[in-house]
């Protein structure tokens, strides 16, 4: 095992490199992609764009200085204006946004790096002051919460019931947003079915109140899901396609009354599309239903640890949690707060080094440097 001999805060000292001992050092194959280590920077969100979502310039630099993960998972764009959720992130659905993401992902690569772009609709997350449009959702039910604009917090407004031929729209409008992000330089597309955004708004019974061919039973409820999977991979090549999905999940106000069988279902319908991933919001080793996933998984299976939130991180970062996960039948690890606070947190984790402290919270989403290109990497 060869040594690795760093500084941290002042002080020069000397770390055993354990990266033999570990299998997140190990490298990996994603379709065409040679990953050189299982750990991926998951997607956050973090308010850098410009005002009509153009990504900018600093945002290069903030992937580029976290390269080394073995994917970057960049944060969520929206396909289309009227699935923009807060001020200042970036969407795709026009040339402007393709130039922006150009300049990312030409300095991630420039840099050894490798990215896809999660692709989000907000659904009832979103506000006309924001983007300029009435929210749209699976049916009339608003967030039970405020909603963050350019004003501050409002309270969230009653989305309209989205018509057959909305849906439709919007389906097509993520093939389109698929097609710009490769034309854009990224490897590939994770479609965002979790957290409380629209695609998991379909799958909820307590946000889908539908009687239509959307909305009801369970094979209804996942169908938007399976039609824009289907729609972006038909436009890119299902090897470049990525889910992520949240089972349990409540953020944004979420509720799933019946997991158990939306997930298995769920899967069950995109397991033979020849994707590239399904990426497990915080997936517990221990729990049946991840087991079950796994099992019916035939291909790679990303698992996002599920870390104390809110509340600092363990002091590993959540490298521990990580090895539980790839013992438990995981392919690849996603780690977000890590991420942020570190950008050589591959290095870090490798040579058993000290990590950042994650800085107020509020620093994740104020714009400019601070707490987002400026945090210290080992000398």
């Amino acid at each position: 095992m060869s040594g690795t001999t760093s500084v941290v805060s002042g002080e020069a000292k000397t770390v055993q490199d354990t990266a033999d001992a570990s299998p997140l050092f190990r490298p990996a194959r994603l379709g065409a992609l040679r990953l050189p280590n299982r750990l991926v920077m998951a997607p956050m969100t973090r308010n850098r764009a410009g005002a009509t979502g153009i990504p900018e310039p600093i945002m290069a630099t903030y992937y580029a200085q976290r390269a080394s993960a073995g994917l970057i998972i960049a944060e969520a764009a929206t396909p289309n204006a009227v699935g923009a959720t807060y001020p200042n992130i970036p969407a795709i659905y026009d040339d402007t946004h393709v130039a922006g993401w150009r300049r990312v992902t030409e300095a991630v690569r420039d840099a050894g790096g490798q990215m896809f772009l999660q692709l989000q609709h907000g659904g009832r997350v979103g506000h006309p002051e924001t983007s300029g449009h009435h929210p749209v959702a699976p049916s009339p039910v608003p967030l039970p919460d405020t909603v963050f604009t350019p004003s501050g917090h409002q309270e969230a407004v009653v989305p309209e019931e989205m018509t057959v031929e909305q849906i439709e729209a919007t389906v097509a409008d993520f093939a389109a947003a698929a097609r710009r992000a490769v034309d854009a330089g990224f490897a590939g597309v994770e479609v965002h079915s979790a957290n409380g955004y629209l695609l998991h708004q379909f799958l909820s019974g307590a946000t889908n109140l539908r009687t239509d061919g959307y909305g009801g039973s369970v094979d209804r409820r996942i169908r938007f899901t399976v039609e824009v999977v289907r729609a972006v991979a038909e436009a890119i090549g299902p090897d470049r396609v990525g889910v992520r999905i949240a089972p349990g999940v409540t953020a944004n106000g979420m509720r799933e009354d019946d997991v158990e069988a939306v997930y298995p279902a769920l899967v069950g319908e995109l397991r033979d599309l020849g994707l590239a991933y399904l990426h497990v919001v915080f997936a517990d080793p221990d729990s049946a239903l991840f087991r079950t996933l796994r099992a019916a998984w035939p291909g790679t299976l990303i698992a996002n640890p599920a870390l104390p939130w809110p509340g600092p991180l363990p002091a590993d970062g959540g490298r521990g949690a990580g090895e539980r996960l790839l013992a438990a039948g995981a392919d690849l690890i996603a780690l977000g707060r890590s991420f942020l606070a570190n950008p050589d947190l591959v290095a870090r984790m490798r040579a058993g080094a000290p990590l950042n402290p994650i800085r107020d919270a509020h620093l994740m989403y104020v714009g400019g440097e601070t707490g987002y290109t400026d945090y210290p990497t080992l000398v």
